[in-house]
């Protein structure tokens, strides 16, 4: 859970829900300093969304669980078709957000913290790119095991990542390299949110190429269904479990 000092997050999302127009900083560990599309995307409503976001939804049965819910977008949208949701996230000013909104179970609780409590899940969803707090090789494969164990025989993980390899910016090129220098997978970016005084621990996340997407499901039970592509590096893996781990 982050502490108060250290929600730029959700201090960024509450403060775009009171009117305000904040602007997200996302600070990389090579020094590089980026905008994002910040707050008004966690708000968008279903028409707005990606056409591969809107796609991704009619895969969602059962009772879903979604990791990194921020604001509740796809908790709103789920519920109002009759899904039993829980939201998660690390952030509290978040969860109170998505709260006030509606959303009926949101809880502060850290993706690698999910346990039976929860009770049995249908649907892991990642979107918005929240493939990526998976963190990395090792503790990526060993989530998607534990989610595994979590969740019925038909389960699904419903995840949204980036093709990091599409690009010809060279500082992000330069990263990659890097990367692959430290033992680390190319798209395994370490980073931190800044939101006015305050910013978030530095963490892990992960963007990956489908043969990447692939490879990391090797022996934890899941294995792709199939792709749903965008007009660009972003794309949704429908992910189901496999025969084996």
């Amino acid at each position: 859970m982050l502490k108060p000092h250290e929600d730029a997050y959700g201090q960024m999302i509450c403060d775009y829900f009171h009117g305000k127009h904040p602007v997200e900083i996302c600070e990389r560990d090579d020094g590089l300093i980026q905008t994002s599309g910040g707050a008004p995307n966690y708000f968008a409503e279903f028409k707005d969304w990606p056409a591969h976001q809107r796609r991704a939804m009619q895969f969602v049965r059962g009772r879903v669980l979604d990791v990194g819910c921020g604001a509740g977008r796809c908790c709103l949208y789920l519920q109002a078709r009759g899904h039993q949701v829980t939201g998660i996230d690390v952030s509290p000013l978040a969860i109170e957000t998505c709260r006030v909104r509606g959303v009926k179970d949101a809880r502060v609780l850290p993706f690698t913290r999910v346990s039976r409590r929860l009770g049995m899940l249908d649907t892991i969803l990642m979107m918005g790119n929240n493939f990526g707090l998976l963190g990395g090789r090792q503790r990526g494969r060993w989530l998607l095991r534990r989610l595994r164990a979590l969740t019925s025989p038909e389960a699904r993980i419903i995840a949204e990542t980036r093709d990091v390899h599409q690009t010809d910016d060279p500082d992000h090129l330069s990263y990659m390299r890097w990367n692959r220098r430290r033992g680390r997978m190319p798209g395994q970016i370490r980073l931190r949110v800044r939101y006015g005084r305050r910013r978030t621990p530095w963490f892990d996340y992960l963007m990956v190429a489908k043969p990447e997407l692939e490879s990391l499901l090797k022996n934890t039970g899941w294995q792709v269904e199939h792709y749903i592509d965008s007009n660009g590096p972003m794309y949704v893996a429908v992910i189901r479990k496999s025969g084996t781990r």
